[in-house]
């Protein structure tokens, strides 16, 4: 069974959605979630699922290595779900392809630091985008530069207001996130 650690740094609806996918899966379960934000509501949904979390701060992070340390320990594969901070060289170098991401449009375009929830949705409508959708990735020293695995569309409607796009964004989320998990596990853990 492969040890899923997910990083969140937000309300979690995405950890949330990808522990209770592999609450009944054969191949892998999120045994841990860490978070950056002690105001995450990630905290609360881990609470009550029964998943065990940790906050960590940045020196943990980039300066000493508690946080490489507690994964190299703990997880198989990292998921990144809403988590805002870059993964430093240390890390991504220790889980080569076993950390993934998912990035709320279709990159490489409105990719890169700043470029992460609302932020992405108001800039696809000033651009009159016809269409947007997500990006599920493997994770680099960069922002979101790492190879992409996956990419799933949905149709912009010029009426669509950035939080009619953030909903059709959560959908497609919600759908594929799990799954392609699930087969980059399948595939290369």
């Amino acid at each position: 069974m492969k040890r899923i650690v997910i990083f969140a740094s937000g309300s979690g609806s995405n950890a949330e959605n990808i522990i209770k996918y592999f609450n009944s899966s054969q191949i892998a379960t999120v045994t841990h979630v860490l978070s950056n934000n002690e105001h995450a509501k990630v905290f609360d949904r881990c609470e009550r699922l029964n998943i065990e979390a940790s906050l960590f701060d940045r020196e943990s992070f980039t300066k000493d290595d508690t946080v490489l340390n507690f994964l190299q320990v703990e997880a198989d594969i990292i998921v990144l779900a809403g988590f805002l901070w870059r993964i430093p060289a240390k890390i991504v170098e220790a889980f080569p392809n076993k950390i993934i991401n998912i990035h709320p449009a279709l990159l490489p375009k409105y990719g890169g630091k700043g470029m992460y929830g609302m932020n992405v949705h108001k800039a696809v409508k000033e651009n009159n985008e016809t269409e947007s959708g997500i990006t599920i990735h493997y994770v680099n020293e960069n922002y979101d530069e790492g190879a992409i695995i996956f990419q799933a569309k949905t149709i912009i409607d010029k009426n669509d207001s950035p939080e009619q796009i953030a909903e059709k964004i959560h959908i497609l989320e919600y759908e594929h996130f799990p799954k392609i998990i699930e087969e980059v596990i399948t595939k290369n853990v």
